[in-house]
């Protein structure tokens, strides 16, 4: 008999991929989504849909315990909010409630993995440094500081379990780091700023395969991830070029002009009832000096060895994008 995983969040970008690597593996996937989600890339998976209530405990220990899961994956989460009331009440309290509901559930759960982010810790100034486990958190978003706060309320419960912290995460069904795609396709290269940058990535599907392999160990605890390799600002574009044979016009822009332009679609958004990509607190993310990250913990503990570094997996992302007409 087939052990069952409940994965959250599946109908999102990572979900999916989650959902990918569970079957791979011969594990019994339900898929956790929101009512009215858009689920229809999911639809011939040999998978079982779940509809939890987040603010609801009883209802969702019912729910645990009705299914029956050996493991949870909690990947489900706001990342773009309307204020920090909003992201605390999603990616904090709601992991909270689904913790909770683990542990007092008669289910015997294995493994519970919290995919949290590098966010949660915050860059650091030092430029020669990487970001580990050690570092003190300083998270510069309301969302960082929400998913810092998930980790603590999580790590107050009695649950076997494990806390992934990938850095900025892209690969096929991305929309985020996709918009970088669209820009040089366009024959646009944009940099906010002029200052140097040391950051970090990671393919979805080397996270969704560490999540999965997790799953199996009996180790327990935090870990930051990412593909081990530092890369500057300019080495994303520099191999979009090449798989796009594309040249582009190159544009920093100053601080200054990027901050007015936040804050003017920050306001004009607001207006709408919607939430801006680009606003003012987001700077301090996409200014920052320095995300390197150390992954010698997840080497070291969790057996983790990316397949994907940023040149292999940005190849495998193109003609992702060209095959679906993304691009």
């Amino acid at each position: 008999m087939k052990e069952k995983v409940l994965i959250t969040g599946a109908s999102g970008f990572l979900g999916f991929h989650l959902i990918e690597a569970a079957l791979a593996n011969n594990l019994d996937v339900y898929a956790a989504v929101r009512i009215g989600s858009n689920i229809d890339h999911l639809k011939n998976l040999p998978i079982t849909f779940a509809y939890p209530d987040f603010t609801n405990l009883f209802k969702l220990r019912n729910e645990i315990i009705a299914g029956q899961y050996d493991y949870i994956i909690h990947a489900a989460g706001l990342t773009k909010g309307k204020n920090e009331e909003e992201y605390n009440m999603v990616n904090a309290q709601y992991s909270l409630t689904l913790g909770k509901a683990a542990q007092t559930s008669q289910a015997s759960i294995k493994k519970f993995i919290f995919i949290s982010s590098l966010a949660a810790v915050g860059p650091i100034d030092k430029y020669a440094n990487s970001i580990n486990e050690l570092t003190p958190e300083n998270p510069v978003t309301s969302y960082g500081k929400s998913k810092l706060l998930a980790e603590g309320m999580l790590q107050q419960l009695t649950l076997p379990l494990i806390i992934l912290r990938p850095t900025a995460v892209y690969g096929p069904r991305d929309k985020d780091i996709f918009i970088m795609f669209k820009a040089i396709k366009r024959g646009i290269e944009i940099y906010l700023g002029k200052q140097n940058q040391q950051l970090s990535f990671i393919y979805v599907k080397d996270v969704a395969n560490l999540a999965i392999s997790a799953l199996f160990s009996n180790r327990k605890g935090v870990y930051n991830i990412a593909d081990g390799n530092n890369y500057t600002r300019y080495d994303l574009a520099i191999y979009l070029k090449q798989y796009l044979n594309q040249k582009t016009i190159k544009f920093h822009l100053s601080k200054n002009v990027v901050e007015i332009t936040a804050f003017i679609l920050e306001y004009s958004m607001r207006m709408f009832n919607k939430t801006s990509v680009l606003n003012r607190e987001k700077l301090n993310e996409l200014l920052a000096s320095n995300w390197a990250c150390d992954i010698k913990k997840a080497k070291n503990e969790l057996g983790f060895v990316p397949k994907y570094d940023l040149d292999k997996g940005l190849k495998e992302s193109v003609d992702w994008y060209r095959q679906n007409k993304w691009l």
